[in-house]
């Protein structure tokens, strides 16, 4: 099993949850309001006057066999509009309930 944290602008959100359900990844957890600042370039998601935007994260735990679908369909968004932010990070997950 692996675990796949998503970092993303909000304007990515149903993208980034369409693509969860093409990979028929269904489980996911959700936080809705995050803030961040990209290791490259991109501008900061503060939610503040200056830096207005926001980003999401979810998390979702899937079978290793659903990762190279899934960081497939995030890489063609970010790839779509790479100046919103995304990025996707693969965690192993050693046990779980």
């Amino acid at each position: 099993m692996k675990a796949v944290f998503i970092s993303f602008d909000q304007a990515h959100r149903d993208n980034v949850i369409a693509a969860l359900n093409s990979c028929m990844m269904r489980g996911f957890t959700c936080w809705e309001d995050t803030q961040g600042r990209g290791s490259v370039n991109g501008e900061p998601h503060y939610g503040s006057h200056a830096w207005p935007g926001m980003n999401s994260s979810i998390l979702s735990v899937c079978d290793d066999d659903r990762v190279p679908l899934i960081m497939a369909r995030l890489r063609d968004i970010d790839k779509a509009n790479p100046l919103l932010g995304l990025r996707a990070y693969v965690l192993p997950v050693e046990d779980m309930l």
